[in-house]
């Protein structure tokens, strides 16, 4: 294994093991490992992604064997904290590939100039909501948030079965959330709740004052998912709200973690995917782009990553039994994501100075 990878791989467990240190300090430091040279003659690529190692290794181990002269690397963060990045490295930028996110976040990046145009080969086959209108980033995946409950303490008909389930009083104290302001799947959960608020009556009150109550019955809003994770499975709470790939894997693991699907419906994110503007590989990163929507990859990370491709025209038989299950359960709701993409920074802002922490 090349000594950038140790370094690398080092180091994201030490971000997990030290997560009260600061995000951007400790994100800094990882960058540094990130982009450390292996003077091995490879062209290096630069993935800023949400997606966790098992991916990110997994489509690393994958495009080099076919592509031996490229090295790629990858830093692992937050949606939130991947946007940030780019954003403050615009002058100068690090990254070849914004490689995974909700959509409204990379709308932000966007309007912002921090992608470059491309349209991949397969762009044809994303239904429309997922095609950006100037092709800036495209959707590769489906995310779906799912309602997490810790399988050891609770069944699944106990366990809440609708977000409303979320507010009744048994579960005062025992609800445990990853950070909205660095998470895009609690964000869109959130902004889910809001612009359904101005849907119905017309402005947020209605929205804020149910978050409010949920902030209520949360217990911790855990700074990464490993804490997230490690809180639920110690029952120092039972409930949650996640994404369902991490589920999936982390039942494959064994872990006493499983979920619901909403019943009203749950938000589908359009896990996306971008050339970052001013990319120091661009040539290296629109091959990356092509590659990682392809039938193969798709159906490889489909098969041993947990991800629902984006693309319609692939055959649903083809799926793995997980993926056609889970399209048998999927609601899916109906979500402002214009709305979203527009009042998001300002919605998550006012939560954290209203709401957070004062139930």
């Amino acid at each position: 294994m090349r000594i950038a990878n140790r370094l690398r791989r080092l180091v994201v467990r030490r971000l997990e093991e030290t997560h009260g240190m600061g995000v951007l300090w400790a994100s800094s430091w990882l960058l540094v490992m990130v982009l450390v040279g292996c003077g091995d003659g490879r062209t290096p690529l630069v993935l800023y992604s949400p997606h966790g190692r098992d991916l990110l290794e997994l489509m690393e181990r994958t495009y080099e064997e076919q592509w031996p002269d490229i090295d790629v690397r990858w830093l692992d963060m937050g949606s939130q904290e991947v946007y940030d990045r780019i954003r403050s490295e615009a002058v100068n930028p690090q990254a070849d590939v914004w490689f995974g996110g909700p959509d409204t976040i990379f709308s932000r990046g966007a309007e912002e100039g921090l992608l470059e145009p491309f349209v991949p080969s397969w762009a044809d086959s994303l239904p429309p909501a997922s095609r950006h209108p100037d092709e800036l980033y495209h959707g590769l995946y489906e995310a779906v948030p799912v309602l997490v409950y810790n399988s050891d303490a609770l069944t699944r008909e106990e366990a809440p079965r609708d977000w409303e389930d979320l507010l009744d009083e048994r579960w005062k104290g025992e609800i445990i959330i990853r950070d909205p302001l660095a998470s895009g799947t609690m964000r869109t959960a959130f902004g889910m709740v809001l612009s359904r608020s101005v849907s119905e009556t017309g402005d947020t009150a209605a929205g804020f004052e149910w978050l409010a109550r949920l902030d209520r019955q949360t217990k911790d809003y855990a700074v990464n998912p490993a804490l997230l994770f490690e809180k639920l499975i110690r029952q120092e709470g039972l409930v949650s709200i996640w994404e369902l790939t991490d589920m999936l894997f982390l039942q494959q693991r064994g872990v006493p973690l499983d979920y619901n699907f909403p019943t009203s419906g749950t938000p589908i994110i359009s896990d996306s995917i971008g050339l970052v503007r001013g990319s120091p590989h661009p040539q290296e990163a629109r091959a990356f782009i092509d590659w990682v929507g392809s039938r193969q990859a798709l159906l490889l990370a489909a098969q041993e990553a947990f991800r629902l491709p984006a693309r319609v025209d692939l055959p649903r038989e083809e799926l793995p039994e997980w993926a056609q299950e889970a399209l048998d359960q999927i609601v899916p709701a109906t979500v402002d994501w214009k709305l979203i993409a527009a009042e998001s920074n300002a919605w998550m802002s006012r939560w954290d100075r209203e709401i957070r922490g004062r139930g």
